[in-house]
């Protein structure tokens, strides 16, 4: 792989990675729910649910998905579904500031916040399909594939810890600041809106012939 071939894929990482989709909107219901050093463990979920796709991709499993209508159509409806309940969830939160993490009120574990990153990146089959179309283009085939896998995925990670920790902050710094019980309602209705959006999008999309 030359320079100019992973600049062009480090380069594309970054418009993939600022791009808004559940991962965003998970990030920043993280942020404004427990703040930035908190519901950032969300965004570490996030960053291995993308190279558990990446990995997906890269050892042929993606090809199946992309070729199973049976397995694609199964993976697509639980993460739209997932994507549902979390707007659900989002819809019924209690209208309170965030919970910073000494605030023993935060009772979602950094374990669960983890665990939420991963299944809305690896439940969702638009993300491997989109590799499985994207990530062969900068692979030369006459070079040894393991290091090229592994230095597209570490651009890959390297862009998303960057932009979902922006994600994450913004909604800490920024709406962290409405202190109002209303505001902050209309703001978790807003949120859990586009979760239920998102979803529901996820549920029309069809795999290519």
């Amino acid at each position: 792989m030359t320079f100019s071939t992973w600049l062009t894929f480090f380069l594309a990482c970054w418009a993939i990675s600022i791009s808004p989709g559940p991962g965003a909107l998970s990030a920043m219901s993280a942020g404004l729910k427990y703040g930035f050093p908190r519901g950032y463990w969300n965004s570490v979920g996030l960053i291995l649910g993308i190279l558990g796709q990446f990995l997906i991709v890269a050892v042929g499993l993606g090809a199946v998905l992309a070729a199973s209508e049976t397995a694609f159509t199964v993976v697509k409806d639980l993460g739209a579904a997932y994507l549902v309940y979390l707007g659900y969830k989002q819809l019924r939160s209690k209208a309170a500031p965030i919970a910073l993490e000494n605030d023993n009120s935060a009772s979602t574990s950094v374990r669960e916040l983890v665990m939420r990153g991963m299944l809305i990146n690896l439940s969702n089959p638009k993300g491997t399909v989109f590799l499985l179309a994207v990530v062969p283009q900068f692979v030369d085939p006459a070079m040894p594939l393991t290091p090229q896998y592994t230095l597209l995925a570490a651009s890959l990670a390297f862009t998303d810890t960057v932009i979902m920790g922006v994600y994450t902050l913004l909604a800490a710094k920024v709406l962290g600041l409405l202190r109002n019980p209303s505001h902050i309602r209309w703001m978790n209705r807003g949120i859990g809106s586009l979760f239920i959006l998102a979803g529901l999008f996820l549920a029309t999309f069809r795999r290519q012939a």
